[in-house]
C-alpha cells in the first residue's frame, strides 16, 4: 500500500503550483501513516462468522472471516485482507462471550514476539460444549515488559473499555479510573475512533489531546501515530493559556482564590466597566448635510447591545454599524436612498469612531487582570458580593508593579488573562477535546479548556483519589459544569489491568483517608506481582534495590519526594547508574528512571523503587495532598514494586486492625529489615 502510494506520479495532474503542493503535502502524509513500526504486527486477531455480517441469515448459508489489525490493509486488486480494529464488523473481537457470542463461531487471539507469530489461542464461541477461560495470551499481554513510550491496547480492550471508546462524537464522556484501569489508553483511543467514524467533520474541526506536563505528553505520543493517527495536536493547560510569560508562583491559598469559578464573574464586571453611557450625541456630517443622532437614541443603542450578551469585541465592532444605520433611518426619512456602501462609510466616519472610542473603548485583557491584582478600589467594586474582604486581600499583590510586561505572572494569572480574552473575542473551539488527569484542575482552568469545545464534545479522564492539587475537583459533576458539559456521561473503570494485586491492595489502604466512598480498583492480574517494604540505614540501599530490579526485563523507575532527587541522582551518579529524566525515552541499555514524585502522575515503570514514603507526604503542603501524592507514587508499577524507608511509615499504610493478610482482595506481604 506505501508503495503504491509513493508511485503515485501527480506531474500532469494538478491545475497549478498550489494544488501541486497541496497533493504532495497529502501524499507525504499517507506515506507517514502507512509507515511499518518495528515489532508490531499488521493484525492481532481473527473473527469467523456463523453467518455473513449484515445479510440475510439463509438456512445452509456460509459465514465469514476477517482478520483483525491496527490497521486496515489491502491488496492490489483492493480487496480487504486486514480490517481495522474501529470497523463494525471488528466490534465482536472485544464485545463476544460465551453468554453473547454476536454470532461470532471462532474467536481467535494472535501472540507475538518482536515481529513473529509465536503462539495462537482459540475461543469457539457459539460452542456450549466448550467453557469459558481466560485468555492466557491477553494476560501475556497486558503484562508484557514496557521499555520506551506508551503503545496502543487494540489487542487486549476490556468490553467496558470498548463500550467507552466507540461511545458516539456528540456527547462529553468522563471516566472515573482508578491507577491501572486503562483510562488513558481509552481515551486515546477514543480519539482514534472518532476520527475512524466521523473522520471530515474532525478534520475540519481538530481535535486536541491535554495532558498534565510534557513528560505525560511525551509519553503518549507515539499512541495515536502507531494507529495511523497524525494529525491530533497535543498540549498542557499551561499551553492553552500562554498568552503572558509565566514566571511567577502564587502561594496556594491565592491560586485557590484566582481558581475559583467566581473569578470568572469578577472579570466579566471588569471589562463591561469600561463601558461607559453616552451622554451627548454624534454628528455625522456628509456634504453639505449633517445627521445627528441624540444620546438617548445612542443610549439604547449600547443598552440593546449590553442586553444581548454578547462578546465585548463582538459588540464594540456592532456599535458603528448601529449607530451608521440609526443615520440611514434619517437619510431614508429625508428621501435619500442609501445603500450599504453608505452605511459602511458613516461607520468608519471619524465622528463615529471617536464615539465608539468614548463609549466602548478597546480592552487589553492582561491590564484588566493587572489592575484588579494591584488597584484594591478596582477589585473591591467588581469582587462586590463576590469576594469576602479576606480573599480580596489574598489575590491582590503587595508591591506595585508598572506594566504587563514587567509583571510576575503566574500560572493562575495565565487563566485568568485567557478567561478575560474570551470576555473580549470568542476562543476557537475544536470538534473533540480529550483531557487526562483532569482531578488536578481549578474550576478556572476547567473553564479554559471548555471554551476550546464549545461547539465540540470531550473525553475526561481522571481519579478523584490521585488529585494533588489544593484545588482538586471534589466531584465528576461539579468539574463537568465548569467544563460548560453538565449533561456528559459518568462512566466508572474499576478493574486494573496494571498494578499487580499484592501493590494495588497495598496503596489501597490510603483510599479512605483521600476519597472516602471511591471503589478501590480490583485487579485483574493473575500474577501477584513483586513487593517488598524495606527499612533500610543509608542511600546505597536504594541505589541495591535499583540494581537488583535491572536485573529484570523492562523499565524501572525510582520515584522519590523532590527534594530528594538531587541526592539520589549523586548516588546514582557514583554507582555508575545510568539514569534518565522524566520524559527522555528508556533504551535496552538505560532502562533506569529518576522521577519526582511531582511528574510521576500517569507514567508507568514494569518496576518501581519508591524512596522514602513520608518524605513524599511532607513535601506537599497539607497531609491529604501528600497521601494522594503518595498513593500516585504507590500506583506506577506494573510487574513490582519495592518501598524503601528509613523514617517511619506514614500511618495511613498501617492495615485495619479486623484486616487480615489477604483480606478485601488484598495479598499478603513481608516486611523486610535492612
Amino acid at each position: 500500500m506505501r508503495e503504491d502510494v509513493e508511485s503515485l506520479d501527480i506531474s500532469n495532474v494538478t491545475g497549478n503550483w498550489v494544488n501541486a503542493q497541496v497533493l504532495a503535502r497529502q501524499i507525504d502524509e499517507r506515506v507517514k501513516a502507512l509507515a511499518d513500526l518495528s515489532h508490531t504486527p499488521l493484525f492481532f486477531g481473527r473473527l469467523d462468522y456463523l453467518h455473513a455480517p449484515g445479510g440475510e441469515r439463509a438456512e445452509g448459508a456460509g459465514g465469514e472471516r476477517f482478520y483483525i489489525g491496527r490497521r486496515h490493509v489491502h491488496d492490489h486488486d483492493g480487496d480487504p485482507m486486514v480490517i481495522d480494529w474501529r470497523a463494525p464488523v471488528s466490534q465482536p473481537f472485544y464485545r463476544a462471550s460465551k453468554t453473547d457470542p454476536l454470532d461470532v463461531g471462532l474467536r481467535r487471539r494472535f501472540g507475538y514476539t518482536g515481529g513473529d507469530l509465536t503462539a495462537y489461542e482459540d475461543e469457539h464461541l457459539s460452542d456450549p460444549a466448550e467453557a469459558a477461560r481466560t485468555s492466557q495470551l491477553l494476560q501475556r499481554e497486558i503484562e508484557r515488559p514496557r521499555v520506551g513510550p506508551m503503545r496502543d491496547i487494540v489487542a487486549t480492550i476490556q468490553p467496558e473499555q470498548d463500550e467507552i471508546v466507540r461511545s458516539g462524537l456528540g456527547g462529553t464522556v468522563c471516566v472515573q479510573g482508578g491507577p491501572g484501569t486503562g483510562k488513558t489508553a481509552v481515551g486515546l483511543h477514543r480519539v482514534a475512533y472518532l476520527l475512524y467514524a466521523h473522520r471530515e467533520r474532525l478534520a475540519r474541526t481538530g481535535t486536541l489531546v491535554i495532558g498534565p506536563n510534557r513528560s505525560f505528553l511525551h509519553y503518549i505520543e507515539q499512541v495515536l501515530p502507531a494507529l495511523g493517527e497524525l494529525a491530533v495536536q497535543q498540549a498542557t493547560v499551561d499551553d492553552l493559556v500562554g498568552q503572558v510569560e509565566v514566571t511567577g508562583t502564587d502561594p496556594a491559598p491565592t491560586a485557590i482564590v484566582k481558581g475559583d469559578a467566581r473569578m470568572a464573574e469578577v472579570l466579566r464586571r471588569a471589562v463591561y466597566s469600561h463601558v461607559t453611557l453616552p451622554d451627548e450625541p454624534v454628528m455625522v456630517v456628509r456634504g453639505s448635510r449633517r445627521w445627528r443622532v441624540p444620546a438617548h437614541e445612542l443610549e439604547v443603542i449600547v443598552k440593546e447591545l449590553l442586553d444581548r450578551d454578547i462578546r465585548y469585541g463582538a459588540a464594540r465592532e456592532a456599535l458603528p454599524q448601529r449607530i451608521a444605520h440609526a443615520v440611514l433611518v434619517q437619510m431614508e426619512r429625508a428621501g435619500e436612498a442609501p445603500d450599504d456602501r453608505v452605511q459602511d462609510a458613516v461607520a468608519r466616519n471619524t465622528a463615529v469612531k471617536a464615539a465608539v472610542k468614548r463609549i466602548w473603548p478597546p480592552v487589553d485583557p492582561a491590564k484588566v487582570v493587572l489592575r484588579l491584582l494591584t488597584d484594591a478600589e478596582f477589585l473591591a467594586e467588581h469582587a462586590d458580593g463576590v469576594l469576602t474582604e479576606d480573599e480580596r486581600r489574598t489575590v491582590l499583590r503587595t508591591k506595585p508593579v508598572r506594566s504587563v510586561k514587567s509583571a510576575r505572572w503566574s500560572l493562575a494569572d495565565a487563566v485568568l488573562i485567557d478567561e478575560t480574552a474570551d470576555l473580549v473575542q470568542r476562543t476557537h473551539s475544536l470538534g473533540h477535546v480529550v483531557l487526562d488527569e483532569a482531578q488536578d484542575l481549578s474550576p478556572m482552568q476547567y473553564r479554559a479548556v471548555g471554551r476550546r469545545c464549545t461547539t465540540g464534545s470531550a473525553t475526561v479522564l481522571g481519579d478523584l483519589a490521585q488529585g494533588t492539587t489544593p484545588w482538586a475537583t471534589r466531584s465528576w459533576q461539579e468539574a463537568l459544569a465548569h467544563l460548560g458539559k453538565s449533561d456528559g456521561v459518568i462512566e466508572e473503570l474499576t478493574a486494573g489491568f496494571r498494578v499487580p494485586t499484592d501493590v494495588i491492595g497495598y496503596a489501597s489502604r490510603l483510599l479512605p483517608h483521600i476519597a472516602p466512598g471511591l471503589a478501590p480498583v480490583a485487579s485483574v492480574r493473575e500474577n501477584p506481582g513483586l513487593f517488598a517494604v524495606r527499612e533500610i540505614t543509608g542511600t546505597a540501599e536504594v541505589v541495591d534495590a535499583c540494581r537488583e530490579l535491572l536485573a529484570h526485563e523492562g523499565s524501572i523507575g525510582l520515584i522519590a519526594a523532590d527534594a530528594r532527587v538531587p541526592g539520589l541522582r549523586s548516588a546514582l551518579d557514583e554507582a555508575g547508574l545510568g539514569h534518565l529524566a522524566p520524559g527522555e525515552e528508556t533504551t535496552a541499555e538505560t532502562r533506569l528512571t529518576l522521577v519526582p514524585a511531582s511528574l510521576a502522575k500517569g507514567l508507568e515503570y514494569d518496576y518501581v523503587v519508591l524512596d522514602e514514603p513520608r518524605a513524599v507526604v511532607d513535601g506537599e503542603p497539607d497531609e491529604r495532598t501528600g497521601l494522594r501524592r503518595l498513593y500516585v507514587a504507590l500506583t506506577r508499577a506494573v510487574s513490582g514494586l519495592v518501598v524503601t524507608h528509613q523514617a517511619p511509615l506514614p500511618d495511613q499504610l498501617a492495615p485495619e486492625e479486623s484486616e487480615a493478610p489477604g483480606a478485601s482482595g488484598e495479598s499478603a506481604y513481608v516486611e523486610e529489615s535492612a
